[in-house]
């Protein structure tokens, strides 16, 4: 049984409508959505939830789309697919200079929209974003408490530097925690992040991975203080950590 999952669209525009329509046409194509209304809960959308393309208006309250995308583009290769009201051929060749990877101008047909989605999306399965990210991430490693997470290798070191063995899922569940440290996540977003890692499902099981890790990594697992219970949310991470 296929464990793939959906991918995930961020909506971001303003007008309520075009956020209903998307979201209806979007789902039924096997997507999952997303809307968001500005700059700053596109912003957050982006650090919550494990997205895999944008749809960025350009005409939004705050900053707008030209900014937001090239905020995006400072630390992401996320898929954007920037929408206007305006058909100045100007605004196109700015928001592809900006970063963007398509452009489609209001008012447009919804199937033109999803053909152009995924385009996008067989461009990005040549492996070449994977490519790069692996390249970066290869001979990374975060520092934390007495614990070394070695992202290249997949491997968790103690002070001593002696491997402690990490399931699959274990490991994607900790860097998952890690790279949001500080920050309270629920368990669907646990989920939603763990699976852009990893192939094995995670929907029943959050609760137990982190079980097994507060047994491996927690000086007293009962009373854990890297790898909190956050009550009605769910779990955060308290440590500091270091990228070496």
């Amino acid at each position: 049984m296929s464990t793939r999952r959906e991918p995930h669209i961020l909506v971001v525009d303003d007008d309520q409508e075009i956020q209903k329509l998307l979201k209806k046409f979007l789902l039924q194509h096997g997507f999952r959505i997303t809307t968001v209304s500005d700059g700053a809960e596109m912003h957050r959308a982006l650090r919550d939830w494990n997205i895999d393309l944008v749809i960025l208006d350009i005409m939004l309250p705050g900053e707008d789309g030209f900014a937001l995308c090239r905020d995006v583009r400072r630390n992401s290769k996320v898929p954007i697919v920037m929408l206007t009201a305006v058909g100045e051929d100007t605004d196109r060749i700015l928001g592809l200079e900006l970063g963007a990877d398509d452009y489609l101008t209001k008012p447009f047909n919804p199937r033109e929209l999803l053909a152009r989605i995924r385009a996008v999306f067989r461009r990005f399965e040549t492996g070449t974003v994977t490519q790069v990210h692996h390249e970066e991430t290869k001979t990374q490693k975060i520092l934390f408490a007495d614990w070394t997470l070695d992202i290249g290798s997949r491997e968790l070191r103690d002070l001593d530097d002696v491997a402690v063995h990490l399931s699959t899922g274990e490991f994607s569940l900790l860097l998952a925690l890690v790279k949001h440290n500080k920050r309270a996540l629920s368990r669907e977003q646990l989920v939603d992040i763990v699976r852009g890692q990893s192939s094995i499902p995670f929907d029943r099981s959050i609760d137990i991975q982190i079980s097994r890790l507060r047994r491996k990594i927690e000086k007293d697992a009962k009373n854990p203080k890297l790898i909190k219970t956050v009550r009605g949310i769910g779990y955060q991470f308290c440590a500091d950590t270091r990228t070496v």
